[in-house]
This record gives structure tokens, C-alpha cells and sequence, in this order.
């Protein structure tokens, strides 16, 4: 345990969050994701876990330590419910409402179509799988920066 660490950020998704740099992406998947075969493409080549916790629990442990990109629209993005793009399931509203607390502010998610999503995660930096359950739990996130203190 470290103090001002979240406790759910184990040792491997420390590392990977730190070793991340501005513009890259990381994915945060459900139980049913193709998880490890498309982490295996990904720059890390690893899947990491966090599995006994669900998307948005997740998110918000990731989130107190890792800034979101503002120079982009694709900040964070989710994977779109097939044909029903525009659907948002009470999973992705919750993931939605931890990038807003995170934020201060809402900034809203893009929808990333199903076989768009599974190709902008193989070209990730890494993939992490939760142990979310229900379908489409599944997000990107694009890492910011940390200005300099003045």
C-alpha cells in the first residue's frame, strides 16, 4: 500500500498508467471483450487486470491519477451499442458521470463503433479488463498532461 494511491491501482497498471504518454490511449474492457488476444497487439503486449471491479469503479481509481487529453474531442470514447449508436446503457452513464466528477466539468464521450473500437484497442498502449459484466462496458481513454507548477 502507498499512501495518496488509490488501493485498487495495482503494481502493473501503476506502471503502465506512468509509462504512458501524452496522446495514448487505454482501454478499459468488460469480462466479455476480447481482452488478452487483442492486448497482445497492443505496445505493452499484455493484458492487465483489475477484475473484481466494474467499468466505472475502475475508471474512477484510473482517474485519480491519470489526466485526460484536452486537445482533442476523443478524449475518452465508448463502444457504440450496435444499431442503436446513439443508446447509452446505464454502464456507460456511469462511466460517463466518473469523467465528468473527474473533470469538473461534462465532457461527453464519443461512440466508437463495435469493430472501430476492437481496432483502436489493438493499437493501444495497453488493455486493462474488468471485471464489468454487463455488455458494452467497454471505453478508450487518451492520456494529458500534467502542466508545470508555477
Amino acid at each position: 500500500m502507498l499512501k495518496g494511491i488509490d488501493n485498487r491501482l495495482n503494481a502493473e497498471v501503476l506502471g503502465v498508467l506512468r509509462a504512458m504518454g501524452h496522446g495514448d490511449v487505454l482501454i478499459v474492457a468488460d469480462t466479455n471483450f476480447p481482452a488478452d488476444s487483442v492486448a497482445r497487439a497492443t505496445v505493452t503486449g499484455k493484458l492487465l487486470r483489475m477484475e473484481n471491479l466494474t467499468a466505472a469503479e475502475a475508471l474512477n481509481a484510473i482517474l485519480t491519477v491519470l489526466p485526460l487529453d484536452t486537445f482533442v474531442d476523443d478524449f475518452a470514447g465508448r463502444m457504440e451499442v450496435v444499431g442503436a449508436p446513439d443508446e447509452v446503457p446505464a454502464v456507460q452513464a456511469e462511466v460517463q458521470a466518473e469523467i465528468d466528477r473527474a473533470e469538473g466539468k461534462p465532457r461527453k464521450m464519443v461512440g466508437i463503433e463495435r469493430f472501430a473500437f476492437y481496432d483502436m484497442a489493438r493499437a493501444s498502449y495497453a488493455v486493462i479488463q474488468t471485471g464489468e459484466r454487463r455488455f458494452y462496458g467497454c471505453f478508450m481513454v487518451r492520456k494529458g498532461v500534467i502542466p508545470p507548477e508555477v
